[in-house]
């Protein structure tokens, strides 16, 4: 394995480790209620941990497809759940997500950041990382 592929492993589970724990400082410190779509959004992302230690220790690039998908995935929904808090339209349809509303905001950073927000971000990065993976594990 290349220097460069270890690189982006750890920065992989970096990324991941940091909005698992992120979340659970908003869940369990701040005391924030996970919606549905949190709860969505967190069991695409807190696997991505642990299969990026793994990958990490054992020094194996060919998890670049698993957290490709992961991130997709759970950035997909992040990107939904981030319309729906931010877009008029899409909040007059939003589903009811249980006992907490997904279109509710505990933050708002800057008017634009939101919790599902900075999950977006973290995907996108996990995403993109993945793919430059993938390239590196191709030449």
């Amino acid at each position: 394995m290349q220097k460069n592929q270890e690189n982006v492993l750890l920065f992989i589970w970096a990324v991941a480790l940091t909005a698992t724990l992120g979340s659970l400082y908003f869940s369990e410190v701040k005391g924030y209620v996970p919606c549905t779509l949190c709860w969505y959004q967190r069991i695409f992302m807190y696997p991505i941990v642990l299969i990026g230690l793994v990958a990490l220790i054992q020094k194996n690039a060919t998890i670049a497809w698993t957290t490709a998908a992961f991130s997709f995935i759970g950035g997909s929904i992040s990107l939904y759940h981030y319309g729906i808090q931010k877009l008029s339209f899409l909040q007059e349809n939003a589903p009811v997500c249980g006992g907490v509303s997904c279109t509710g905001q505990y933050v708002n950073y800057l008017g634009f950041i939101t919790i599902p927000f900075m999950a977006l971000i973290a995907f996108a990065f996990i995403f993109v990382a993945s793919l430059v993976m993938l390239k590196q594990t191709k030449e």
